[in-house]
């Protein structure tokens, strides 16, 4: 999807460049990456100093290994997304395929010390194509070391499978479920056989795992509920069922509210925490009045029993697909010279920055609920009234009038003047219409599931956003057919059992690029402890989408999938953009330092660890189905000469 944003067809160039050579870095303590966000509260930040703003140019590959994904499922994987950050626990490297390959590496070579191919189904056809974003380790700390999983790696399944696998060789955990596995989706009934995957990784507390899911979108009223399951990391027994729906308002029909996006640990209070997407069906509440529950929540549970501690919502009575899409960040905060308290940051699709109280879910930076757009099409009951944190400003731009359009030529900005006025535009939230209305942010805008950066040591959240507008049109249930059939490449969803379906669309100017103006990418630094922006930098460019257009099109970033992460030598590392780069940046200044070349595009976020002295910068390479970037299925691996 997101390549159609980007780009006209340019002259080529050629671009060479060099760099001092750095001297010799010196041996560094080792620092482990255990979690798929660094930390069990996904911080994603290392204490890794041995790179640096004055060495960080002298990076080159270190090693490189391919999944081989792209050749055991040639025609299955322009439908995948290499999304895995990899983890580094107990001495391997572990990660995961879009195919659910699960493999343990040497850390200095990255050579595979043993693989599992729990052998999925290629035909099928899931809602966020092929894709695992990472497994999850786990010591047991009642089995004897060098036992049979004693450490345990848990990946959940694109096809709803939970395994459990011996970190040491790979084996099953013969205890836990049967041989090793279980159904994460017990009591799902699904209306296709692809209708819900697990693409996010497992966490573990005081020995419970805890799986989420993803379900299809705008398909229909009636969805499969967004449940999560958490089962006894030993012998694999359900623990406890939540779902973020249970106690809605009588006579609402809806499912989903799942949680596709990675979760949060607070092992010491007992706590995981949620974060919960829209019910269904996305763009027509009409048979779901009020709220939802938890829906489009952060929503703190109780790992032993399933119980809601609190819950805070972003979003009420979603009908813009305003999901919480990244992981819930815990930190310690002390906000405008106040003690510091336990917090949990929360970006959302938005742009907007929540930072709740971890123990009670009360806003630490306060929330005002503020007039929202209403007058939905018939049957529709919007709150009239959202949320909004006063404290940092918006991250990404959601406001835009026809004089704002953007266009390379008088010619390109009137087309997009004049989609832009054919439109219902009120701002944000703005209620879907069959006129057609303004979705700005887009549906994949603002910050999505990368999540952000969290320096604890001076307060400051790194966050990459994306720009562009969506046009959502509501279409008369009768018509949806007939109107699929006119445009088989345009999204079109029936929104089974309501009154309309939905058609939605990028607004693209006759040359193909963004009617919003640039920049469409960004990356932000924001002190977290006045909630001022301190800086912010366009992430990415053009290049791999319309060679030599980088040239024409400078400083407009692009739409990004991915994360960043920070460590304590003062860098901050990115891929996520649509050109085939990893980046480093100035943690003070938000300044580029270098960018490493990749064989395929980087959307995954990044880890960091340091092996026998060496500090190391890991990337999955291998592209993004709906970003329309290289496809490949490197894993590349960075580390200064020496």
């Amino acid at each position: 999807m997101i390549q159609r944003l980007l780009f006209a067809a340019a002259s080529a160039f050629a671009l060479s460049s060099c760099s001092p050579k750095p001297p010799p870095p010196a041996p560094a303590p080792d620092a482990d990456w255990p979690y798929y966000g660094g930390d069990a509260g996904g911080q994603r930040f290392s204490p890794a100093a041995q790179i640096t703003p004055r060495n960080v140019a002298g990076l080159k590959v270190a090693w490189t290994y391919s999944t081989g994904h792209m050749t055991a499922h040639p025609q299955a994987s322009g439908r995948s997304a290499f999304e895995a950050t990899p983890i580094l626990a107990g001495g391997r490297l572990f990660l995961c395929s879009p195919f659910n390959v699960v493999s343990a590496h040497d850390p200095a070579t990255g050579k595979p010390l043993w693989t599992y191919d729990p052998k999925i189904d290629a035909t099928i056809r899931y809602p966020n194509s092929f894709n695992c974003r990472g497994v999850t380790y786990w010591r047991n700390p009642a089995a004897p070391a060098h036992a049979p999983c004693a450490e345990t790696i848990f990946m959940a399944t694109n096809d709803r499978r939970l395994l459990a696998r011996d970190a040491a060789d790979g084996k099953a955990c013969a205890a836990f479920g049967q041989g090793g596995e279980l159904d994460a989706m017990p009591d799902a009934r699904l209306a296709r056989p692809g209708g819900a995957q697990i693409t996010s990784p497992p966490v573990v507390v005081n020995g419970v795992v805890v799986v989420g899911s993803s379900i299809d979108d705008n398909q229909r009223v009636r969805e499969t509920p967004g449940a999560v399951h958490a089962f006894d990391a030993v012998t694999g027994a359900l623990r406890w069922t939540y779902d973020p729906l249970q106690g809605v308002e009588p006579g609402v029909v809806a499912g989903a509210a799942n949680v596709w996006a990675p979760m949060s640990v607070d092992e010491a209070r007992g706590l995981v925490f949620l974060p919960t997407s829209s019910p269904s069906p996305d763009f027509y509440g009409a048979a779901r009045p009020g709220n939802a529950a938890h829906a489009n929540s952060v929503v703190a549970v109780k790992a032993a029993t399933g119980e809601v501690a609190w819950a805070f919502q972003t979003t009420h009575h979603d009908v813009w697909d305003y999901d919480v899409p990244a992981q819930p960040t815990l930190a310690m905060l002390a906000y405008r010279g106040g003690p510091p308290r336990p917090a949990v940051i929360q970006t959302t699709k938005q742009g907007l920055v929540f930072t709740l109280d971890r123990e009670t879910g009360q806003p630490i930076i306060p929330v005002e609920e503020r007039p929202a757009p209403t007058g939905g099409e018939i049957g529709e009951a919007l709150s009239p009234t959202q949320p909004f944190p006063v404290a940092p400003a918006p991250l990404a731009p959601n406001r835009i009038t026809p004089d704002d359009a953007f266009g390379l030529t008088p010619w390109d900005r009137a087309a997009c003047r004049k989609l832009i006025a054919g439109a219902r535009n009120e701002g944000l939230y703005t209620p879907p219409s069959t006129q057609g209305t303004i979705l700005y942010p887009f549906t994949g805008g603002g910050s999505n599931w990368g999540g952000i950066a969290f320096d604890a040591r001076r307060g400051v959240a790194y966050v990459n956003t994306s720009s562009a507008l969506h046009k959502v049109t509501l279409i008369p249930a009768g018509r949806v057919s007939a109107e699929k059939q006119a445009a088989p490449d345009v999204e079109i969803s029936p929104q089974a059992g309501a009154a309309y379906g939905m058609r939605r669309e990028v607004l693209l100017s006759p040359l193909g690029l963004p009617c919003n103006p640039p920049p469409w990418g960004v990356l932000s630094a924001v002190d977290m402890t006045t909630g001022k922006l301190l800086w912010r930098t366009p992430l990415g460019t053009p290049r791999d989408l319309a060679p030599g257009s980088q040239f024409l099109l400078r400083g407009v970033g692009t739409p990004n999938v991915g994360g960043p992460i920070v460590t304590a030598g003062g860098v901050v590392f990115i891929g996520a953009a649509m050109d085939d780069y990893l980046r480093a940046f100035d943690a003070a200044s938000g300044k580029e330092l270098w960018k490493g070349r990749l064989p395929a595009g980087g959307q995954a976020t990044p880890m960091t660890y340091v092996w026998k002295g060496r500090q190391y910068v890991v990337v999955a390479a291998g592209g993004h189905a709906k970003s329309g970037t290289k496809r490949g299925d490197s894993v590349v691996a960075f580390a200064l000469p020496g």
